[in-house]
């Protein structure tokens, strides 16, 4: 008897429950261990003060993405907040690798490297002795009509605390995205009190005016997308990086925003303002091809056409 084989959505479903049922594998502080076993002592400072800097990246092909460009940036937020690197930044990306390695997965992944402050005597102060965790976990799929049709997103009067840093502290961020979400939003953007726009709580934001393309270059989190993104605009529009009104902002001709696991989301309203004619418009849309491109180019095994 000829023996069947199952269909592509057979496979994608053998694969979905495979998923489901495979456990974790974390790093923590020095050991591999199952997910349901990672744990870290109350006395560290990242439970007890959000003490602690991280950085989320994405697998394309099975492959990180701008890892190196996220350990340097870990690098740079552990410094600001007055923190030690467990390691240097190579004994770091080994064990990004290895728990990676131990962790096959049938679908892409997002990797966490996360740094805490360490446990503290007096809950206060730290040790000078901070702990590293890498965790690997199922990527979360974003809605595709987000890309076709376009989102909303909302605005706050706030800012980040220490730019430049990705603190573990999302306080702020939290309690911004749970506000947008109740509007039907998916993201919030922060404005200060002069009027300017920085960023999004999880994202980075761009407005095109014409063939210009804007973006805010000072007291943000410059996002490893948001460079990937400016990258390839220098070759097709015209950049700034500058401070951005909010009254410009909303009459942009195009808006988008940036983040690992969105890539590029067309915006079509801010608040209760359309912007433009409430559509994704082309020179976002050609950013988000360029994009694809660029990381399914990333996505291919090493020596792959050559």
């Amino acid at each position: 008897m000829r023996r069947s084989h199952p269909s592509a959505a057979g496979r994608r479903r053998q694969a979905r429950a495979w998923f489901c049922n495979f456990m974790d594998i974390y790093y923590v502080d020095g050991d591999f261990v199952p997910a349901d076993r990672a744990v870290i002592p109350v006395n560290d400072l990242a439970v007890l003060r959000g003490l602690g800097a991280f950085e989320l990246l994405r697998t394309y092909g099975g492959r990180p993405f701008a890892l190196e460009e996220h350990l340097q940036r870990l690098a740079q937020s552990v410094g600001k907040i007055g923190l030690p690197l467990p390691g240097d930044l190579d004994h770091i990306r080994q064990v990004v690798l290895e728990t990676l390695a131990r962790n096959q997965r049938p679908e892409e992944v997002n990797i966490r490297i996360i740094v805490t402050g360490g446990s503290s005597p007096d809950f206060m102060t730290h040790q000078g002795q901070p702990r590293l965790l890498v965790l690997v976990s199922e990527m979360p799929r974003q809605p595709g009509e987000w890309y076709v049709d376009g989102v909303k997103i909302t605005t706050m009067q706030s800012r980040r605390i220490l730019p430049g840093a990705k603190s573990i502290n999302y306080l702020s961020a939290t309690i911004a995205l749970q506000k947008a979400r109740a509007k039907d939003a998916v993201e919030s953007a922060y404005v200060d009190r002069d009027g300017l726009v920085y960023e999004c709580t999880t994202s980075n934001i761009f407005a095109f005016f014409g063939d210009r393309l804007v973006t805010p270059g000072r007291r943000i989190l410059a996002g490893i997308t948001r460079g990937a993104v400016l990258n390839m605009a220098e070759a097709l529009f015209t950049v700034e990086v500058r401070d951005l009104p909010f009254k410009e902002f909303v009459a942009a001709d195009e808006i988008f925003i940036t983040g690992t696991n969105k890539g590029i989301v067309p915006v079509v309203r801010v608040d209760d303002t359309v912007v433009a004619d409430g559509r994704p418009g082309p020179r976002t849309r050609r950013l988000m091809a360029a994009l694809e491109a660029h990381t399914q180019d990333h996505g291919q095994p090493q020596g792959a056409g050559s």
